[in-house]
């Protein structure tokens, strides 16, 4: 996850300050999803998945489905048959799992912020650039950080396209 403070001008853009945890982003998220799930389907099933790298993947991907919606995922099989898990994901679960990721990136803002010389007031406008940036959690806290909701003008996805094209 980065962090850039950038003065803008009608023509010219320069980055201030730039942060950077480039351990956390989607991914991460999805690792902490993968973690819960195994130990869902452990105390369900009675299964260690870990060693299964098939099952694994299979949980990888739903795991990205899940972070939008309940997701029913076939796992594995055993003599007794194909084992599936269906569970729900509320949203609190969700934001207890990656809070402390969330949290990671306070601080990151906070240095930043600091090395620019600036304090959350300066600040005009807070743009949100990635898919996890979409997430309650991450608006909620980049709320009460600076006060303010963050830019809605800029599609967190499209942003991330377009930074990868320039």
């Amino acid at each position: 996850m980065e962090l850039s403070i950038s003065p803008f001008s009608k023509c010219t853009t320069t980055s201030q300050v730039h942060q950077c945890d480039t351990h956390v982003g989607g991914e991460d998220f999805d690792i902490l999803l993968v973690d819960h799930i195994l130990k869902e389907f452990k105390s369900e099933h009675g299964i260690d998945l870990t060693g299964d790298q098939m099952a694994i993947q299979r949980i990888r991907e739903a795991a990205e489905k899940a972070k939008i919606a309940t997701a029913q995922m076939f796992i594995t099989a055993d003599a007794a048959g194909p084992k599936h898990i269906n569970t729900k994901l509320l949203r609190s679960q969700f934001e207890a799992l990656t809070s402390s990721l969330i949290q990671r990136t306070v601080a990151h803002r906070k240095k930043a912020m600091s090395d620019a010389g600036v304090k959350p007031s300066d600040v005009h406008e807070v743009i949100l650039v990635g898919g996890m940036t979409c997430t309650p959690h991450v608006t909620e806290t980049v709320k009460s950080v600076f006060g303010r909701e963050p830019s809605k003008g800029v599609s967190p996805d499209e942003a991330v396209a377009i930074g990868a094209s320039i």
